[in-house]
């Protein structure tokens, strides 16, 4: 069977990491992307869940800016966990 090559860009640090997690499972990233590949190729699908994190939702990082813009202004209270263990067994 005919051989190819692809060539795929990734963030530095996600390279060291997926080349690290296959050198402990005893594979290469070469055969880790075949496998993929030919998972993939055999399923019709992806082989995994993908979906949106839900901490960067637009709801959510507008509680996370409002928050931000409230201790801007002095509009927090600062409790100690001392504080809130007293206040719960209140």
């Amino acid at each position: 069977m005919a051989q190819t090559t692809i060539s795929i860009r990734m963030d530095d640090g996600l390279k060291k990491d997926f080349d690290t997690i296959c050198n402990e499972l005893g594979m290469t990233m070469t055969t880790a992307v075949v496998m993929l590949a030919k998972k993939m190729a055999r399923e019709k699908r992806l082989p995994f869940e993908v979906s949106i994190d839900p901490f960067y939702s637009a709801s959510n990082m507008n509680a996370l800016n409002e928050s931000i813009e409230q201790m801007k202004e002095g509009k927090t209270v600062t409790k100690t966990l001392e504080d809130l263990e007293v206040l719960a067994d209140e």
